[in-house]
């Protein structure tokens, strides 16, 4: 939750009163100021260093959140890397980073969290997934198949563990992550939006708060797109 997606979802979540616990890999110094941002608004947040791909890491990371806070209400898996490329010169290095990232990652912290979901009787667990993980996409078969798979993990979950099990696909958001891109890949990008606009960080994160609150209690194993229209 050091950025973009993840920075908006821990900043609402605060706002709404959550005690948030930012989770980040090598961007200290962007949780950091994600951190000083909650705590200047009166909000309760802890950092935590994990790479979400080792299944160790997260097992120590769900180990000292539950003893220091005996219970975890709702679980945002947010964390997701990018290595395009055609699909016919994709290395294997690349895929198997993307998919350990963001469809291993997931199923990590998912598993670690569930034994005291069960406990508590309760437990919301929002995916971040994405669009392209709904209609595929030229140049990422590594990354859609990643959030693909986000999407059957969190059906799955959803009926295994019963209770609050959601996936949220964001399409464009205007985060680091697309600033990159050309103007001329950002102009076809929007073609294909019925909204004809790129959507904000702050839209995923107001979706995430919504599955997450008292609001969303009949709502399970569902994909909810936050993309303005693309995939319709």
């Amino acid at each position: 939750a050091s950025r973009g997606i993840g920075r908006a979802i821990a900043v609402k979540l605060a706002a709404e009163g959550a005690v948030v616990i930012i989770n980040y890999n090598r961007s200290k110094d962007e949780a950091e100021k994600v951190k000083e941002q909650i705590e200047a608004s009166g909000g309760q947040v802890k950092l935590i260093q994990c790479n979400v791909a080792s299944f160790e890491s997260c097992e120590k990371m769900f180990e000292e959140v539950m003893k220091e806070f005996g219970r975890i209400d709702i679980l945002v898996n947010n964390a997701g890397i990018t290595k395009d490329g055609l699909l016919m010169k994709m290395s294997e290095d690349d895929f198997d980073a993307v998919v350990d990232t963001n469809l291993k990652g997931a199923f990590h912290c998912i598993r670690f969290v569930s034994r005291a979901m069960i406990r508590q009787r309760s437990g919301r667990i929002i995916n971040i997934s994405s669009v392209s993980g709904v209609l595929g996409n030229a140049g990422q078969a590594n990354y859609a198949a990643s959030k693909a798979g986000v999407i059957g993990l969190t059906k799955s979950a959803a009926r295994e563990l019963a209770g609050r099990k959601n996936a949220v696909a964001p399409g464009f958001i205007r985060t680091e992550m697309t600033a990159v891109l050309s103007e001329k890949v950002k102009e076809k990008a929007v073609l294909q939006i019925p909204m004809e606009r790129f959507g904000e960080a702050e839209d995923v994160a107001q979706a995430v708060a919504f599955l997450a609150s008292e609001q969303a209690g009949y709502i399970t194993g569902q994909v909810l797109c936050v993309d303005g229209g693309m995939a319709m």
